[in-house]
């Protein structure tokens, strides 16, 4: 379907551990951290448990306390839509790796406003959340967008409350295009917010938009569409007005640079007259030297169920599989995973 709108054995020290995909039956992993793909690790969980016998265990929680849970061990995997710290990385001895990418759009609470009819730009959008602007038939927005009956009703911005790697791209793209916004706000998984409310997780941000009249947030696209809520435009780096659709993401997917170290490719206002100015990578985080060896390949292998099967689920979600090239240079990293006594855990 298209893009709508949107067992191993190990014996010892020096044994061999084999990727294939022998059912490991009653296996679990677990893993936690980010929102942005919640919904996408669940349904690959479900259809990938029939092929590979293995059960994902996946908590949305948040980009931050994913990083904290696979830094104090305490998962065999972490989520985070942030690039995590490169020390942290090197310190802790852990593989990042991109799994999937998705949008951030934004999206609103204004009755009789349908879905993408309304006109943003990042501008805008900076000032809102900088308490600058604060109502809907502010001369700004009113002037893009002829035709459109706006309300005299105070925005509501909303925004995530955790800390959180949707909250680190789309301010990453807010200071892109504010340099105001970048000086006061500035770039993390968690900054202070001058106006708003918070809410927690991709779902709380959706269902606080979707009960406020008035409201405006941040979520990934899949969360706007499974909750049924009303986007916007957003005007690009070449000045186009774009609709998040497959069209757009696809343009700016295909500017990624997944040359630089640790997988951690910027999709945030890229060149380019179609696409989307808010794209990112999710990541995952595991670690090099893991205690436990079949979990790790257990692991590895869910993921590479994911890469080899699970497109289709992707797209369906409105998320972005990854070209070839990027999950055959990935298969390659996890070479550097080591078993306790140094045996290469994934050999394909």
């Amino acid at each position: 379907m298209l893009i709508t709108r949107r067992s191993a054995l190990f014996t010892g020290a020096a044994a061999l551990i084999t990727p294939s995909f022998a059912l490991a039956q009653g296996a679990t992993i677990t893993g936690a951290g980010a929102s942005f793909p919640a919904p996408l690790y669940q349904k690959w969980a479900e259809a990938a448990k029939g092929a590979t016998g293995i059960t994902v265990n996946y908590q949305s929680v948040g980009s931050g306390a994913g990083q904290a849970q696979i830094r104090n061990r305490t998962v065999d995997f972490g989520a985070t839509d942030a690039p995590m710290d490169p020390a942290q990385l090197d310190a802790g001895k852990f593989l990042q790796f991109p799994t999937v990418m998705g949008s951030i759009v934004a999206i609103v609470n204004l009755p009789g406003v349908a879905d993408n009819q309304l006109k943003m730009t990042g501008e805008v959008l900076a000032d809102i959340y900088l308490g600058k602007i604060t109502k809907w038939n502010d001369a700004r927005i009113v002037e893009m967008n002829a035709g459109v009956t706006l309300p005299n009703t105070a925005i509501a911005p909303v925004y995530r409350a955790d800390g959180s790697g949707t909250t680190f791209v789309w301010v990453s793209y807010l200071s892109a295009v504010s340099s105001e916004f970048k000086e006061k706000v500035g770039v993390g998984t968690s900054v202070r917010w001058p106006t708003g409310n918070g809410a927690r997780g991709n779902e709380g941000v959706a269902a606080t938009v979707r009960n406020t009249r008035g409201a405006i947030g941040y979520v990934e696209n899949a969360y706007a569409t499974q909750n049924q809520l009303v986007s916007t435009q957003i005007r690009n780096k070449a000045g186009q007005f774009v609709t998040p659709n497959a069209e757009s993401f696809l343009a700016a997917a295909s500017n990624a640079d997944w040359s630089v170290p640790h997988f951690a490719a910027s999709v945030v206002d890229t060149q380019g007259e179609k696409s989307w100015p808010i794209v990112t990578p999710t990541f995952v985080v595991v670690p090099k030297e893991p205690t436990d060896a079949a979990r790790a390949l257990n692991t590895l292998k869910f993921f590479d169920w994911a890469y080899t099967s699970g497109d289709a689920l992707s797209q369906q979600l409105e998320y972005i599989p990854l070209p070839a090239a990027v999950k055959a240079s990935v298969r390659e990293a996890w070479k550097v995973i080591k078993a306790p006594g140094g045996a290469t855990i994934w050999t394909a």
